[in-house]
């Protein structure tokens, strides 16, 4: 029995590198949509940014410089997306409340941080992780130690970075 749990620990857990294929999903959106990493392939890069709960310090500290960097992102042809494990209520609350100008994604059964080895604690909070992806569809840059404070400016060097290495 041991074995079996060892061998099923070792299956959950995701370790995705920069050149790995980003994992699809498809997910519901602050707005009611739903979105999927496949619509952006060949069309712009995607910032898939992983934060623990809408309207804490430190989340909000990172939504807001998204949202100031906001048309930065778009003129590097790169699209913003937020994940945590709310609910959409919560997610159009904070939106509403902070002006925010990108969607917010549900996870609130945390398959898309499963997909992306993205820790989970309390089975309610995602960790502040993030994976820059390339139109091609892959793995750019992996960020798992992440300062809200300035992790928008350090995402749009990198998205400049790679856009003037793969003319984009």
């Amino acid at each position: 029995m041991n074995i079996f749990l060892a061998l099923l620990m070792i299956a959950a857990s995701v370790e995705l590198m920069p050149g790995d294929k980003a994992p699809d999903f498809t997910a519901e959106a602050t707005d009611g949509s739903h979105i999927s990493l496949h619509n952006y392939i060949g069309k712009s890069n995607v910032i898939l940014y992983f934060y623990p709960e809408d309207m804490t310090k430190g989340c909000t500290i990172e939504a807001c410089n998204f949202r100031d960097t906001h048309d930065k992102f778009a003129k590097a042809n790169t699209v913003i997306l937020g994940v945590s494990l709310d609910d959409r209520n919560k997610h159009e609350e904070f939106t509403k409340k902070d002006n925010l100008n990108f969607p917010l994604l549900v996870d609130k059964d945390s398959v898309i941080c499963r997909a992306y080895g993205v820790p989970v604690d309390f089975e309610k909070y995602a960790a502040r992780w993030t994976f820059l992806i390339g139109k091609d569809g892959k793995i750019i840059q992996v960020y798992h130690e992440v300062d809200p404070r300035n992790h928008a400016t350090q995402l749009l060097e990198a998205v400049w970075e790679y856009n003037k290495a793969h003319k984009n």
